[in-house]
């Protein structure tokens, strides 16, 4: 595509590509082909995946893997549709995300309806922003979605792209660029001052860290500080591995599990200094809703943006960037002696015992030997179920971003498709998907992506022919079991149907083998995990 004959579409795919993109998923239509000819001429390589769900997931795990922003491309009507649920995840999860849609001409539309719908009325409640791209602004638009994307907090920009406007030849251009803003830090004053104050008097301190400081990058501020004021320190299930888990003073991950809340909120509740870093609550269950009294307690809330939850609340606010905030904080400050009665060696060990790993075979085993046999760089996705509030607990994660999840929807389908994007950002890294027999049921059709990108993921599937956490749930309220359970499935045999390979384990030996092979494999591996009926009970 020479300049003298620029399109709109080109203008926009020229942009993300300086923007690190380099991989755009989903499924075309005719009202997309001109955006689809464009990202490849530009140098983005489209991935056709079998549901525009599924390609979204595609995308945020290229995202987690190489920091360039996710994009979606759905076609008129029910391609944008199929997407809703993907874009929605992008925006509770904080996953920034530009989603392409192809429309049909505004003149068109008044005497057309095939499949017409108003594309940015359906996407405006679950994206930061939604535009309608036109020819002469299309420079702007394309570096305006890029801003608010990637702007704190995170999350998906709608472009709905008329045909003709995609088409549209248009001038040479130079693309409009925002400059990206330099990381603020706490303005000093009294504020600061005071938060310094209570940072030096505290003796029994605890920071809680969330996504906002997974964005900021801040995990080496986050182990200097804790190092050097002795704070032990909580994280959400995403910002798992934001510091090292084997770290002495990591308390592990906070979100889903009663039992483990049933130990770290006692211990929360001890402190004398809260210090909230970066900590999204939209990851955290109700139990963790106003969990302490501000007027009690000194609370410093570090994050993105002003509190608008309200499921905590603090007595210092600072909207600002996680690791400059934790270097104006700790300027200067004294360090003392911090929680010595062992209280936090005693919390590690009653963690350390409510999530046993000794199980001869379970679901727990199953986590126990893939992170024994698998190593410490593997990337894990998690598929959302019974399965993920054990794992969240008991998987340990040694660097950021190498335990993905969908904590803020938590919906069911994502982590074959999160598992994909991710080994094809980082093709020499091992990844494995672990999912329920459900949720790997709902995407199926990916293990035929996988097959065709080559890709060599692992599949851990939990079987146990139930939606095994609402059945839980059923029994506990003493209802009659409905609609929970569904029929046995060879899922071995479908892996080796869509050309990988297939394996199904009852043993911890059975699935160290089967491991063994995957992990020395040149394509994707499915390992069904028979684990039975009723097997999570009293595991979270």
């Amino acid at each position: 595509m020479t300049d003298h004959k620029l399109r709109a579409a080109d203008l926009v795919a020229r942009r993300l590509y300086e923007a690190g993109c380099r991989y755009a998923f989903g499924i075309p239509g005719g009202e997309v082909l001109t955006l689809v000819d464009a990202l490849e001429a530009a140098g983005i390589t489209f991935i056709l995946a079998k549901h525009e769900n599924a390609a979204g997931f595609m995308a945020e795990g290229v995202w987690q893997r190489t920091g360039a922003p996710g994009i979606l491309v759905a076609t008129v009507g029910p391609g944008v549709v199929n997407g809703v649920n993907v874009v929605a995840n992008a925006e509770q999860d904080r996953v920034p995300f530009i989603v392409l849609t192809g429309c049909v001409d505004e003149t068109a539309a008044l005497t057309y309806t095939h499949q017409v719908l108003d594309h940015q009325q359906v996407l405006r409640p679950v994206t930061k922003a939604s535009f309608r791209l036109t020819a002469e602004g299309a420079d702007v638009i394309a570096d305006k979605a890029l801003a608010i994307a990637t702007d704190p907090r995170a999350g998906p920009v709608h472009i709905d792209v008329p045909i003709a406007v995609a088409e549209q030849a248009v001038a040479p251009a130079r693309l409009r660029r925002r400059p990206p803003a330099a990381p603020a830090a706490p303005a000093p004053g009294h504020e600061l001052d005071r938060a310094r104050l209570w940072l030096e008097d505290a003796k029994r301190p605890v920071m809680i860290v969330g996504l906002d400081a997974l964005a900021d990058d801040a995990g080496e501020e986050i182990l200097a500080f804790c190092e050097i004021f002795s704070i032990p320190f909580v994280t959400t299930y995403k910002a798992k591995g934001i510091v090292s888990e084997e770290h002495p003073l990591c308390l592990g991950a906070a979100g889903l599990s009663p039992k483990a809340d049933a130990l770290l909120l006692p211990f929360v509740s001890q402190a004398d200094l809260i210090l909230c870093l970066g900590y999204d609550p939209i990851e955290m269950r109700a139990g963790w809703c106003e969990p302490w009294d501000p007027e009690a307690v000194h609370v410093i809330d570090i994050a993105a943006e002003p509190n608008r939850h309200y499921v905590h609340q603090a007595g210092i606010n600072f909207v600002t960037h996680c690791g400059k905030a934790l270097e104006a904080l700790g300027h200067g400050a004294a360090p003392q002696a911090t929680w010595e009665l062992g209280e936090v060696e005693v919390l590690k060990g009653a963690l350390a015992e409510a999530f046993p790993r000794d199980e001869a075979w379970g679901p727990a085993a199953v986590i126990d030997t893939c992170r024994r046999v698998l190593p410490k760089e593997t990337v894990a996705t998690c598929d959302t179920g019974a399965h993920r509030i054990l794992l969240a607990q008991m998987w340990e994660t040694y660097e950021p971003k190498t335990l993905l999840q969908s904590t803020g929807l938590c919906t069911m389908g994502c982590a074959l498709p999160l598992a994909i994007g991710a080994q094809l950002a980082e093709p020499e890294r091992p990844v494995i998907a672990f999912t329920g027999d459900a949720g790997l049921l709902m995407v199926a059709g990916e293990l035929s992506t996988a097959a065709e990108l080559a890709s060599r993921v692992v599949v851990v599937v939990f079987v146990d022919s139930s939606l095994a956490l609402i059945e839980l749930k059923q029994r506990q309220r003493q209802m009659a079991n409905a609609g929970v359970d569904f029929g046995s499935h060879d899922f071995a045999a479908i892996g080796r149907a869509f050309g990988g390979l297939g394996h199904t384990v009852t043993s911890r030996a059975e699935l160290e083998e089967a491991l063994d092979d995957a992990l020395n494999a040149e394509t994707f591996t499915v390992i069904a995990a028979m684990i039975g009926r009723q097997g999570y009970d009293g595991r979270f």
